[in-house]
């Protein structure tokens, strides 16, 4: 037999490293023959980066950026040399993080520091540059990003921009590098959201609150990105808002497609890209996943979504061993579940749940074990 154990984190209480040596183990000892294939993966959350590090057998790479308010910071990516390969999360260099809650203004904040971490992988020599752009603090439409790589935003009157948010509807001429080896290196961006460039559900009007814009700021703000996303269209022509997901982290998704030729993705289907997943599942009697919680979301951009997309196209059964379980039995036969347990069951609370997961997804192994031999 051959099982792949492909799950998500047990946040707070399992990694996915965890619960692939702890299924692993359980494995082996029912069926000494099988092959069993760990392939820990991720949705391009919290975690994503140490999922992607295995995969990619990269080193971590720390510089000295800017932040959303061009201070000084140290930003940590992940390059591999063998490869070529870069991933790089926004949050290090551009994230909502960095700042403090009374610093929160996405009118003066900038990309610029993920810019300056894209920059440093082409010169390290990355030709594949892979970008996770959740929990920014920008709403600069990726300007910052572009300026520092080589691109230059003029206004009226013929002066450079700083890249902004404020400055947005200032932008009368775009000054594309001289030198464009953008063109050479190919860019994926991890976006698990559709919403447009601007309006309604627009970059601005969902999440510039959340990032410090005051009701005027986000008309402001959204009149600014309607105003840049016409400048892009004509002179670089391209309608980035009838791109779905242009509107992520504050417009750098739409930004990325316009300056760097990227392609949005959803963030499981950039990491099982990484992993190579859907070559190693071939032949699989058994995919094993698990998250920490399995709900009506689960197909929205989540690990098991992407795991059961991947495993449907060769017709084999997946078997999810979630922490807790909020969909009925014939629910989850409905999405393509084949096996489905909560491994808490009987725990008398949460905290107990999580301290005893890597004790609970042993005996749920166990029974899963059981069950094949019941089968065969």
């Amino acid at each position: 037999m051959k099982f792949v154990v492909a799950p998500d984190k047990f946040k707070g209480s399992l990694s996915g490293h965890e619960f692939c040596t702890t299924v692993a183990k359980e494995l082996h000892e029912a069926f000494p023959e099988a092959e069993i294939l760990q392939i820990p993966l991720a949705d391009g959350g919290d975690g994503t980066i140490e999922v992607v590090q295995q995969h990619l057998n990269a080193k971590a790479v720390t510089i000295t950026v800017n932040d959303p308010l061009f201070r000084k910071v140290s930003a940590t990516c992940l390059f591999s040399e063998s490869k070529k390969m870069a991933f790089i999360e926004m949050s290090e260099a551009s994230g909502h993080r960095l700042l403090e809650p009374n610093e929160l203004n996405c009118m003066q904040t900038t990309t610029l520091g993920t810019g300056e971490l894209i920059a440093d992988a082409i010169q390290r020599g990355a030709v594949e540059i892979f970008l996770g752009i959740g929990g920014s603090a920008t709403n600069d439409g990726g300007m910052g990003a572009a300026q520092a790589l080589g691109y230059s935003f003029l206004d009226a009157d013929g002066k450079v921009l700083r890249p902004i948010g404020k400055h947005l509807g200032d932008v009368a001429k775009i000054v594309p590098p001289k030198e464009n080896i953008l063109d050479s290196i190919n860019f994926k961006v991890a976006c698990d959201v559709d919403n447009p460039f601007y309006g309604e559900h627009g970059a601005a009007k969902v999440y510039a609150a959340q990032k410090g814009a005051s009701k005027e700021e986000i008309e402001l703000l959204d009149g600014g990105l309607m105003h840049f996303a016409e400048i892009i269209n004509s002179q670089l022509e391209i309608d980035i808002q009838q791109i779905p997901g242009a509107g992520a982290a504050g417009g750098l998704g739409g930004g990325a497609v316009a300056f760097l030729n990227a392609e949005l993705v959803s963030g499981i289907d950039l990491i099982k890209e990484i992993a190579d997943f859907d070559a190693k599942i071939k032949g699989a009697d058994w995919v094993i996943t698990g998250e920490g919680k399995l709900d009506s979301q689960t197909l929205s951009g989540k690990t098991i979504g992407g795991i059961l997309a991947s495993a449907k196209k060769e017709n084999i059964p997946v078997a999810a061993l979630c922490g807790l379980v909020e969909l009925s039995q014939s629910e989850a036969k409905e999405i393509g579940l084949a096996y489905v347990v909560s491994v808490s069951e009987g725990m008398p609370n949460l905290q107990e749940a999580m301290k005893r997961a890597e004790e609970n997804l042993t005996k749920a192994t166990q029974d899963f074990c059981r069950f094949l031999k019941t089968k065969s």
